[in-house]
């Protein structure tokens, strides 16, 4: 019981620095209309008085939407919607406070007040999520789990959940059949029959369970799960719906039964259409507003060894079409030619067809500084203008790689690639393939615009939290690298992705507190 006492300590200290974080968006937020009040004559202890109020009422909000629970931190989206929900009821219930406190304040900071609300917060919580996301890759703030089921379903979801430390579980065990438990290669992990599940639960000291749907008869299944429930045990269930986004799930209960209708995916043409536009009104926007950076950087580059500033890799596109993805160099000139020696010398740090080396000793100086920015991307924006790519979308993959695709792999290039995507965002620095072809068939199997949204936000929050952590870092450029230096198999200025920072779709998931 200690260690149970000791994981509930830990959560309650997870979910007090995001508490921290609110308390701190909601105060800066709210600084500029209470600067301009207080430079208006307002007394010091009303103008304290009002911003407890304003952070009160807003933490109080946040706690009613549910933002401190797993399932809502857990879904990007859901966190997404209830965030900014969140923020436009809080400034008309914090409008009428400041007015019954006779606080009197201007429209424009009631609006601008939510607002800046809503960028601090995705801010502040997308880069908590990539901090819990790397200590949990580590083996930290992990919740222990014993998974209910020894079937094939079940030895997948072990697997999953060995690939994805980011998402906060870890199994301890799995019940049912020990010969089944060994044919499907789950000796080492059984820890007994389902029968015993609860005197197995208090002696491991583990409070939650993963139940694999069609490990056992319905019949088995429910009374197992109505005595977990007694016993206060957190109960989660794997639908056996691979790939398949939960967001198309729609509850249609039949005589109290529960059933689910699975809506189809919405990427018809009209969808694909807006996609396009969106592509080329952000590019657009973008490469105006970077346009003197990139002119800056190009000088830097060219001032640096003489050589090109862009460089050119084949890559494969939309239905298999072949492209050349521009970036800035940020490698010597001979990078290339010095890729054998390299891969001789240092290995893989991935598994399967994707090569990653960390402390690449080819990189420029400034190519540290424009791959830890992620500036190095930028000219890929010409590829999207172009229609190679999209703004989001899958990696776009090496010709190598590609070769090294199975069939149903192949499914990727039926989207055109991206300068970000969901494998990106999610598992960047996961050294599992098997990461890497989940996430990229998820995508094109559940692609939609709020999707690629969702996608967009988590990109920004990373690009800003890695700029801020390498204008604050103290280490060795070494040091520096080895969180951002990635290549591909045929070597060149490649950095495999353009965001590189680790986060997770999980966010606080059991971490914080159970669903």
């Amino acid at each position: 019981m200690i260690h149970h006492r000791t994981k509930k300590l830990e959560v309650r200290n997870l979910r007090r620095r995001l508490v921290v974080l609110d308390s701190i968006a909601l105060v800066i937020a709210w600084m500029p209309a209470q600067v301009w009040k207080y430079s208006a004559g307002m007394e010091v202890w009303k103008w304290l008085l009002t911003e407890a109020v304003l952070v009160a009422s807003g933490l109080a909000l946040f706690q009613f939407q549910g933002l401190y629970l797993a399932r809502v931190a857990s879904s990007r989206t859901e966190e997404i919607r209830r965030i900014v929900r969140a923020s436009v009821v809080l400034g008309i219930v914090q409008a009428l406070l400041l007015a019954a406190m006779s606080v009197e304040i201007q429209t424009r900071w009631l609006i601008a007040g939510p607002l800046l609300l809503v960028v601090l917060l995705l801010w502040f919580r997308g880069g908590y999520r990539a901090w819990l996301s790397a200590a949990r890759a580590s083996g930290h703030h992990l919740r222990d789990v014993i998974v209910i089921g020894v079937n094939a379903d079940a030895s997948d979801l072990v697997a999953m959940m060995r690939e994805h430390p980011e998402a906060g579980f870890r199994v301890r065990g799995v019940v049912g059949d020990p010969t089944l438990a060994a044919v499907h290669g789950l000796s080492s992990l059984h820890l007994g029959h389902t029968d015993d599940i609860i005197d197995l639960l208090h002696d491991h000291d583990i409070r939650g369970v993963i139940t694999v749907v069609g490990a056992l008869p319905a019949r088995e299944l429910t009374p197992l799960i109505q005595m977990l429930e007694d016993e206060g045990i957190h109960i989660q269930v794997s639908n056996g719906l691979h790939g398949m986004s939960h967001r198309r799930l729609r509850a249609t209960p039949v005589a109290y039964q529960s059933l689910y209708y699975l809506e189809p995916a919405d990427s018809g043409s009209p969808q694909l259409l807006v996609k396009r536009w969106i592509d080329i009104v952000l590019a657009s926007l973008t490469l105006l507003l970077a346009a003197i950076p990139m002119i800056a950087i190009a000088i830097g580059i060219k001032l640096t060894d003489g050589g090109p500033v862009l460089f050119r890799q084949k890559r494969v596109g939309l239905n298999g079409e072949l492209f050349h993805m521009l970036k800035f160099r940020s490698m010597v000139v001979d990078a290339e030619a010095r890729l054998a020696e390299l891969k001789a010398h240092s290995g893989n740090e991935r598994h399967g067809p994707l090569f990653k080396l960390e402390s690449d000793p080819r990189v420029t100086r400034i190519g540290q500084f424009i791959r830890a920015t992620s500036l190095d991307e930028l000219p890929q924006l010409l590829n999207v203008l172009r229609g190679d790519m999209s703004i989001v979308g899958p990696r776009p993959a090496l010709p190598s790689e590609v070769a090294q695709f199975d069939d149903r792999l192949l499914d990727r290039l039926q989207m055109p690639p991206g300068i970000t995507g969901l494998w990106q965002v999610e598992a960047r620095d996961n050294p599992h393939f098997g990461a890497y072809r989940r996430l990229d068939l998820f995508y094109v199997d559940n692609w939609s615009l709020n999707l690629d949204l969702v996608i967009l936000v988590a990109t920004i929050e990373q690009v800003l939290s890695k700029a801020v952590r390498t204008l604050f870092r103290r280490s060795s450029p070494s040091e520096s690298m080895a969180a951002v230096t990635t290549l591909d198999p045929s070597g060149g200025d490649d950095s495999m992705t353009p965001v590189p920072v680790v986060t997770d779709d999980t966010g606080a998931a059991g971490a914080l507190r159970s669903a």
